[in-house]
């Protein structure tokens, strides 16, 4: 706690002098004059000059005598100037070029990743559910949300869709919009991670160089990559936006599966398999993303 000076009780009879009062000698005033009135015609009335008079004596008593400067101290003594000056800006590193950015700095957060994780007792992490359109991505993803959330654990989905509404809303389906599509969203998911927030990024990503890119933002282990693993023609029958109709006809050009690749990872975390015959509830796949965040121990802080 910092230590404050108390202020002395105002004296109101008009004679302070250094910041004490002294009595008067002469006869007390009436209680007109005490409270600054004068006599005009016979009337009592707001003697203005008096004010002003008592009002500046006043003023100048208090700031040679009450308010000196004062330096803020905690409980132990130290001063509270060396801890601002940590985060004041004089403390300054290396200036930095990050791409087209130029001259900038790293500014440190005194609360860290640590503390936010123990503050949500679980840990940051990012879980990439990738596949085809149709593969349930997003099904999936919502039910992994409630999971957690009936679990007491904090997460937030990064649909692809949903980012392109606002976010990304600037960005084609050309291969190089795509790839910037993927990049945002992996910087968004880190920043989520980074403040102890289990991210759900769902979104088809095709190309595996940028869900490696994404993965390297991370440190190692944080990036959980869930592919799911459903037949292009599983996923073309169930087409639940029309969108593979509109490719085979020619009217949505570089649709992923039809006319552009689909890469799919070399080695993810987690593979969820959906085939004709067996096609596990989405439930039931997002239990084994829990399973697994369990073994790994994401769920505790």
């Amino acid at each position: 706690m910092s230590t404050i000076l108390a202020l002395r009780p105002c004296c109101y009879c008009g004679s302070l002098q250094n910041g004490e009062c002294r009595p008067s000698t002469t006869s007390p005033p009436s209680t007109a004059e005490t409270l600054g009135f004068k006599k005009r015609f016979g009337i009592n009335v707001i003697g203005l000059d008096h004010s002003r008079k008592c009002f500046s004596l006043y003023c100048n008593s208090v700031r040679s005598n009450f308010f000196k400067p004062i330096k803020a101290e905690d409980d132990s003594g130290a001063s509270l100037d060396d801890d601002c000056a940590e985060h004041s800006g004089n403390n300054l590193g290396q200036m930095s070029n990050v791409g087209k950015s130029t001259n900038i700095l790293w500014h440190e957060n005194p609360v860290q990743k640590l503390e936010r994780q123990r503050l949500l007792q679980q840990k940051g992490c990012v879980i990439w559910l990738t596949g085809l359109s149709g593969s349930g991505k997003s099904t999936v993803a919502c039910a992994l949300s409630q999971n957690l959330h009936s679990r007491g654990k904090l997460t937030y989905i990064l649909d692809g869709d949903n980012v392109r509404h606002g976010l990304n809303k600037d960005l084609s389906f050309r291969a190089e919009d795509r790839a910037e599509n993927i990049r945002r969203i992996g910087e968004v998911a880190k920043l989520l991670a980074d403040a102890g927030v289990i991210c759900i990024a769902s979104l088809i990503s095709p190309y595996r160089k940028d869900r490696d890119a994404c993965r390297a933002l991370l440190p190692k282990g944080d990036f959980i990559e869930v592919f799911l693993d459903v037949p292009l023609h599983v996923c073309e029958s169930r087409d639940p936006k029309g969108l593979y109709k509109l490719a085979r006809a020619g009217k949505i050009k570089g649709f992923t599966g039809i006319d552009d690749p689909y890469e799919p990872p070399s080695s993810c975390e987690i593979v969820l398999q959906q085939k004709e015959t067996a096609c596990a509830s989405p439930s039931d796949m997002a239990e084994t993303v829990v399973a697994y965040l369990e073994e790994n121990g994401y769920l505790l802080a």
